[in-house]
């Protein structure tokens, strides 16, 4: 006698490639940037005031030119109390992280947090065309979870 199925018919299930979860997708598009410029002072309070761990920095064409995040301003700080500088003379081109690894946003969400995991990162930068487009983060993937419903992941 074979093995008898309680769930009842099955339906004809879509596989989970076939279903594009793009980064773009869940990408937060409308970010707040830096410039190069910009006193260490000026970038603590924007991220402070709203509510970021950190953010892209980029020059007057949209570029990415580095990343800034809270661990960034943190060493500064405690550098800077440690040798007695004065803080506001510091531009963050000198503190943020200059080799600033991007992901596609073509990429399926589900590699893209495959990345997270093994690359420690908190956010990654879409670039498209040589100019900022986007940024994915950590949470941008808990949002794309929530927003998949079943145990299919299918929206």
């Amino acid at each position: 006698m074979g093995i008898k199925s309680f769930q009842g018919a099955r339906k004809n299930q879509q596989a989970t490639e076939d279903i594009p979860f793009k980064v773009s997708d869940f990408m937060t598009k409308n970010l707040i940037t830096f410039r190069p410029e910009q006193s260490m002072e000026e970038v603590v309070d924007s991220l402070i005031n709203n509510k970021i761990s950190g953010g892209p920095v980029v020059n007057a064409k949209n570029e990415l030119v580095g990343i800034i995040s809270e661990g960034d301003c943190i060493k500064h700080i405690s550098d800077s109390r440690y040798y007695n500088m004065p803080m506001e003379d510091n531009r963050i081109e000198n503190c943020m992280v200059k080799n600033v690894e991007t992901i596609d946003g073509d990429m399926n969400i589900f590699d893209a947090a495959n990345k997270f995991l093994n690359d420690k990162r908190r956010r990654f930068p879409i670039i498209k065309d040589g100019k900022l487009v986007g940024q994915i983060s950590q949470k941008d993937v808990l949002k794309a979870t929530i927003m998949m419903k079943s145990q299919n992941w299918k929206k």
